[in-house]
């Protein structure tokens, strides 16, 4: 069966979110962009592909416009999945909201919570008893403390930063 994935943004992070779509089987990815000779439309025309894509995901690095196109996304219809890289390692306690990606060797351990819109990125390790709030970023190898809280919307943290308990 089909699966059709809008991607909106085919810079870098677009790259690898359709790169982790692939390992998940979906097998019909197109991007909106503004800049891009790849993509199929500019990021206004969205709600012209409601009815040709199922799903859509934000494949934007900046995590304020990432957080503004997920809510419009969302209202124009289309469903919005978790894109979870088949070699990341989820507890089976842990939550994580629509429109997050969990890229390649990737950790999200027992009891922890991830809002919606998050990048987790390569490498990164999320312990157990977290919370990370909507539209964070969570960079390369980077590093979430048991316990530990991101309680503000669009945070980062950056690549190799320990973010220690609060």
């Amino acid at each position: 069966m089909s699966k059709s994935l809008l991607i909106i943004g085919a810079g870098g992070h677009g790259q690898v979110v359709k790169e982790v779509a692939e390992a998940l089987g979906y097998d019909k990815i197109a991007f909106l962009d503004d800049n891009s000779s790849e993509s199929i439309g500019k990021i206004a025309d969205s709600q012209k592909f409601v009815k040709e894509y199922e799903y859509a995901f934000v494949g934007i690095g900046n995590n304020k416009f990432r957080g503004e196109l997920l809510k419009r996304l969302d209202q124009e219809g289309f469903e919005i999945p978790v894109l979870i890289h088949p070699s990341a390692y989820i507890s089976k306690s842990a939550l994580i909201g629509k429109g997050t990606v969990v890229e390649a060797m990737a950790i999200v351990n027992a009891n922890s919570k991830i809002g919606a819109g998050c990048i987790i990125s390569v490498g990164a390790i999320v312990d157990h008893d977290v919370t990370i709030e909507d539209y964070c970023h969570i960079n390369s190898g980077a590093i979430c403390m048991a316990g530990s809280q991101i309680k503000k919307k669009f945070t980062k943290v950056d690549a190799g930063e320990v973010k220690l308990c609060n």
